[in-house]
């Protein structure tokens, strides 16, 4: 049984500089031994300033180092298969960035693997293991604003600008080939693996997906609609072409007694309102966001916790986006 969590990261990009490469030697019974990414250049940069001991430029050689006993996989989406199911073949257990992968079917071979092999799958909706996310799961719970009646989403963002565009990080995030849809692909799962962890499973799912501006090949806007078994009503907007004056990120939770409103990627602020009176919950902004998630992470490889987020929930959030995204 292991004993400590030795890291490898395949794809030291820009989302492991500061909301998780760094917490996976601030956790308990875990270290960052290994990175990995095709420019040995940005490889061996990433590693000398993290004071990671080795860095590689081919994911199979991470894989096999026997000194790395667990793959963290922070690759675009496009790679999430193919490195999740090399590692799985490897035994070594996986902590997949979201989306789990480009759509529904990569990610249920991904969930088989794991599950044929017998070994751990983590996918990284850390949003569940945030004090405020957390807060609101047992607000709910306890029923504070009593019995859910429905629930609505608006995530309004700017365009890109042509020169925006031509950056590696925000280019493929819009390729359809590489991150399954468009900037909803990208940006929703935070969302939709919000809604169902407080809401459980979908009953039904409807969506429009368009692309109203055509910058870009992938849709700009879309709308979806989910009944869920508990007879909840979910109803979400995500556009990405109105003006900067016009940007929106908010989630409302209506009861037959009050709502509860925050942003997903705003200020971790909970606003409740309950017969006309106002409360608000007030939380700090973590140095690293997913530190929370990669110790629930290290816990459950080491057999201390159950799975944070399993690869089943994570195929669930991929039906979510692909049956609104109309994929």
């Amino acid at each position: 049984m292991l004993q400590k969590i030795n890291w490898g990261i395949i794809g030291c990009g820009d989302v492991t500089e500061i909301k998780s490469g760094p917490a996976f030697n601030k956790v308990q019974n875990s270290s960052l031994v290994a990175v990995m990414r095709r420019d040995a250049e940005k490889a061996k940069d990433y590693a000398e300033r993290h004071n990671v001991p080795k860095w590689y430029n081919n994911a199979t050689d991470l894989i096999n180092d026997p000194d790395v006993n667990a793959i963290y996989i922070a690759t675009p989406p496009s790679s999430h298969e193919e490195h999740t199911i090399a590692a799985i073949k490897a035994g070594k257990p996986v902590y997949v960035e979201k989306p789990m992968t480009i759509n529904v079917d990569s990610a249920l071979r991904m969930a088989e693997a794991a599950d044929k092999k017998q070994v751990k799958l983590v996918v990284a909706h850390y949003r569940r293991e945030q004090p405020m996310f957390k807060k609101i799961k047992a607000l709910l719970v306890e029923k504070v604003i009593s019995d859910i009646r429905f629930v609505k989403l608006e995530y309004y963002k700017r365009s890109l600008t042509n020169e925006e565009l031509k950056i590696p990080k925000n280019k493929w995030r819009v390729d359809p080939s590489i991150a399954g849809g468009g900037l909803f692909y990208d940006l929703a799962p935070h969302q939709l693996d919000m809604m169902y962890y407080f809401f459980g499973d979908a009953e039904q799912i409807n969506g429009i997906a368009f692309n109203q501006e055509k910058l870009y090949y992938a849709e700009d806007i879309t709308t979806g609609t989910i009944l869920f078994k508990n007879g909840i009503i979910f109803n979400g907007l995500w556009s990405f072409n109105v003006n900067e004056k016009h940007e929106k990120d908010i989630i409302e939770i209506v009861g037959t007694k009050g709502t509860i409103q925050f942003a997903v990627f705003g200020e971790p602020k909970i606003m409740m309102m309950i017969d006309g009176k106002k409360e608000n919950f007030l939380f700090d902004k973590l140095q690293h966001v997913q530190q929370p998630m990669i110790q629930k992470a290290v816990d459950h490889f080491l057999d201390k916790a159950p799975n944070p987020c399993t690869a089943a929930e994570g195929v669930k959030v991929m039906e979510m986006m692909e049956k609104i995204s109309k994929k």
